[in-house]
């Protein structure tokens, strides 16, 4: 019993995430049953949610670094734009199925390459991570819009378009991908050497350098392992539109921070939750598609994403000086 009790108290966080979720799901469902709860407003969800859940397990790598990654999107998109443009190229119509396999190792070596750039801007020549991915989103942003003019590139491989709206014995594509992403990100951000690390130089920069660690090399990991999410993110979202676009996704931005926030993220670096985060996501998909559904403005659902960010943040902060008031009582009582 007392090792149950203990289990519990270690997943509070996810425990009441998962409260919420219910919580949420059943208010939406009683309130619009016929559209809410049906078959093709879940798999709808189950074809959305992916792309979304990948961008915020970036954004939380960079957070638990006590950072924070402005360009998460743009990145995905700008990737996403280069890559298909091989795809839709002379000789990828000849031979569609080379056309893509030359299009995603594109996407990797430049995720590669997007990557080391912020970690180099953080980590290594010391630029505030809030105002080196607001540089480097502008300079993917531009480049976005000098090459497709504004426009969307389209036309691409209809084997490529599979990915993001075919499904395998009935569980979407994008959801097995997302599915992956999490066991390989729960392992890589919570259980390897670098987890462990990422958590120590998050918590307590001077102590994890004392200790031997290599900070710099740590955050430049951090940002590369965010720009592969990105990178993946970029590549759904594109095989589900059939397109890419400077501005696709680009609500996804904020969405990720509160996502990352909610699931137990310290935005102060250190602490970080796989599980919490999966669930939070989750949280936000069903609230934002409930919503619509109901006929919200889509500026009052940013907006209503935004309070939530708000909320959470100061009920952290006073449960945060409420822990700390007790711990002092307890050292001066104990004293």
């Amino acid at each position: 019993m007392g090792k149950f009790n203990d289990t519990l108290s270690k997943y509070r966080t996810e425990k009441n995430l998962i409260i919420i979720f219910i919580i949420s799901f059943a208010i939406l469902g009683m309130l619009r049953p016929s559209q809410f709860l049906t078959l093709s407003n879940i798999s709808s969800m189950a074809y959305q949610m992916p792309e979304f859940g990948i961008f915020t397990l970036g954004m939380m790598a960079i957070i638990m670094t006590g950072g924070i990654n402005l360009s998460i999107v743009t990145t995905g998109t700008f990737i996403a734009i280069i890559s298909a443009l091989i795809m839709t190229s002379e000789f990828a119509v000849n031979s569609p199925i080379l056309g893509i396999i030359v299009g995603l190792i594109v996407m990797i070596v430049m995720a590669i390459v997007t990557g080391c750039l912020n970690g180099a801007f953080v980590a290594y020549i010391g630029v505030p991570a809030l105002l080196g991915t607001l540089g480097t989103s502008s300079l993917f942003q531009g480049i976005g819009l000098n090459v497709t003019k504004g426009g969307a590139i389209s036309g691409l491989p209809s084997q490529f378009m599979a990915i993001g709206n075919n499904d395998i014995l009935g569980i979407p594509i994008p959801m097995i991908i997302y599915i992956v992403v999490i066991i390989f990100s729960h392992y890589f951000l919570m259980r390897s050497v670098f987890g462990v690390h990422l958590h120590m130089v998050g918590s307590n920069p001077r102590a994890s350098e004392f200790s031997g660690i290599d900070i710099k090399k740590v955050i430049m990991k951090a940002f590369i392992y965010s720009a592969f999410m990105s990178a993946l993110a970029g590549m759904v979202m594109t095989a589900r539109y059939n397109s890419a676009k400077v501005d696709y996704g680009s609500s996804y931005m904020m969405q990720a921070v509160t996502a990352a926030v909610l699931g137990g993220t310290d935005i102060s670096g250190g602490t970080g939750s796989v599980a919490g985060v999966v669930i939070a996501v989750a949280i936000i998909q069903v609230v934002t598609t409930g919503l619509n559904i109901i006929g919200l403005d889509r500026n009052l659902v940013d907006i209503s994403i935004g309070l939530i960010l708000i909320v959470v943040l100061t009920l952290r902060h006073f449960s945060e000086v409420s822990k700390n008031k007790k711990l002092i009582e307890k050292r001066r009582a104990s004293s």
